[in-house]
């Protein structure tokens, strides 16, 4: 099944979705779900049946690395 960006995260069925252990709950994280068939959901951790940003293996996997690399650390307060 594949999911257009933008969807309700609370309409995509049967799917775990994750946070970064270093949230520590407090609610200011994203949280992401593996959709099988190649894609990745992303959705804000406050806003649980707000919108979803869709991203195939290969696109999350350039922005992990990135991350990974340092690249966005400058963008944050």
């Amino acid at each position: 099944m594949q999911f257009e960006n933008g969807v309700s995260a609370s309409g995509i069925p049967g799917v775990t979705w994750v946070k970064a252990s270093a949230s520590q709950g407090v609610g200011n994280c994203v949280e992401v779900a593996d959709l099988g068939g190649g894609e990745v959901a992303v959705r804000h951790s406050r806003f649980p049946d707000g919108p979803a940003l869709v991203f195939s293996d290969g696109e999350f996997s350039a922005f992990l690395d990135g991350a990974k690399g340092s690249e966005f650390d400058h963008m944050t307060a």
